[in-house]
């Protein structure tokens, strides 16, 4: 048996170096087209208000996927707020997995960021609900609820004075 010299490379040496190399091409590989795959089923929800009365405060939406957190801001899945402009506003939620959501906006018109009630009960802000459904009491998921898919999907709000 010869031991390998520096005039005479190890075979065994360079196979494992180009198997290494292959494999961990074959992950990288494999990493990105899975990561790849998983960015393409994120959605773009675009929402647009109506009916902004003025351009004073601000506009906040809340995007919610829970039943149970519905309404409850600081347990939303997204929130956007932006300056108040009468009449219609676009905003977007982006990088959202497919799927069943509710939103509810507001138009923070003293901007303390929450929707002001009267007797904790009657919103005295301009507010709005997904589905523009009709409300006797607390406003829920289910009648608020719609499907959020890949590419994008589009909704409008009517805000209510």
């Amino acid at each position: 048996m010869t031991m390998p010299t520096a005039a005479q490379p190890n075979m065994t040496n360079t196979l494992m170096n180009q198997r290494a190399t292959r494999l961990l091409f074959g992950l990288l590989l494999s990493g990105l087209l899975v990561s790849g795959s998983l960015h393409a089923e994120e959605a773009r929800l675009v929402v647009t208000l109506q009916g902004v009365r003025d351009d004073v405060g601000n506009l906040r939406v809340s995007l919610y996927r829970d039943p149970e957190t519905f309404r409850k801001e600081d347990k939303a899945v997204q929130i956007v707020s932006l300056a108040a402009t009468k009449g219609e506003a676009k905003l977007a939620f982006d990088r959202l997995p497919p799927g069943r959501y509710a939103i509810m906006a507001y138009h923070d018109e003293n901007s303390d960021q929450k929707l002001n009630l009267r007797f904790g009960m009657f919103p005295i802000e301009g507010y709005g609900l997904s589905n523009n459904p009709k409300v006797m009491g607390p406003p829920k998921f289910a009648d608020s609820a719609f499907d959020v898919s890949a590419p994008e999907t589009a909704t409008s709000i009517k805000l209510s004075y």
